[in-house]
């Protein structure tokens, strides 16, 4: 009997894919059985991420990608599917946050770089990817959100919001691809041990403010959200739709005490 993890036979395209949550996830996907595409900005750190898999015993094809650029997208879309002649599982990981501060400080321009590339590269690749996938009957989208989505924030509410915008596409393309037996969720990643949280997790004010406020009293690891979308991907997540899963050490539910 096949493990409800298994994802052999599966096609898995991941953005932000280089490092951080994005390579976690598809070293994950990967070890259960997956063939994994790997996209990223940075073609060097692309190429490596394609060469540390493929060491490992995993198949794993490597294709850069701004994902900021719609032309680039439908290449990386046409390229995969030219390889593999199929993408079951699509993750979109990808992500900036290039602005801090209250919402009205932002520009036009962290406005445009944040809605492109967290919220608007999501549409532009699910419209592209989930009809081949419901010619099927069968796939699995996964839009990497954010603890921000489901809170107010001081510093972060732009990326927040762009963050609120991936989880409801969520809830959308689970009611519009449902019937085709297209399962679409979101992730919300509480703090969690990468490059892009670096400036929280240096600071020990900051620390020790947050896992106050934080049941678990620690920050995640990568392979523990690269978990959670291997299950959402596979068997074991087969009748969940629509969701968007807080991981993020109870962060969210706490009191404070």
């Amino acid at each position: 009997m096949k493990s409800l993890f298994d994802l052999s036979g599966k096609v898995a395209l991941i953005t932000g894919a280089s490092r951080g949550i994005g390579l976690a996830v598809a070293e994950q996907m990967a070890r259960h059985g997956a063939v994994v595409v790997l996209s990223s900005n940075d073609e060097q750190e692309c190429r490596s991420a394609q060469e540390s898999l493929r060491n490992q015993g995993y198949e794993a094809y490597a294709i850069p990608c701004d994902v900021s650029s719609k032309p680039q997208l439908e290449t990386l879309v046409a390229e995969s599917l030219s390889h593999y002649g199929r993408i079951d599982i699509l993750v979109c990981n990808a992500g900036i946050g290039p602005h801090s501060g209250p919402i009205a400080t932002a520009t036009d321009e962290h406005w445009e770089q944040t809605m492109t590339v967290n919220l608007r590269s999501a549409l532009w690749l699910t419209n592209r990817v989930i009809p081949q996938m419901a010619e099927r009957n069968e796939g699995s989208v996964i839009l990497m959100s954010s603890i921000s989505s489901v809170r107010g924030n001081r510093s972060i509410g732009l990326y927040g919001l762009s963050k609120a915008g991936l989880a409801q596409l969520a809830r959308n393309l689970a009611v519009e691809w449902g019937p085709r037996n297209i399962h679409v969720n979101a992730i919300s990643p509480g703090l969690i041990q990468t490059e892009f949280a670096k400036p929280m997790l240096e600071n020990p004010s900051i620390m020790e403010r947050r896992l106050g406020l934080t049941p678990l009293r620690r920050a995640g690891t990568p392979d523990e959200i690269a978990g959670i979308a291997v299950m959402l991907a596979s068997a074991a997540g087969a009748f969940v739709t629509g969701q968007n899963l807080i991981v993020d050490g109870g962060t969210t539910i706490s009191d404070g005490n």
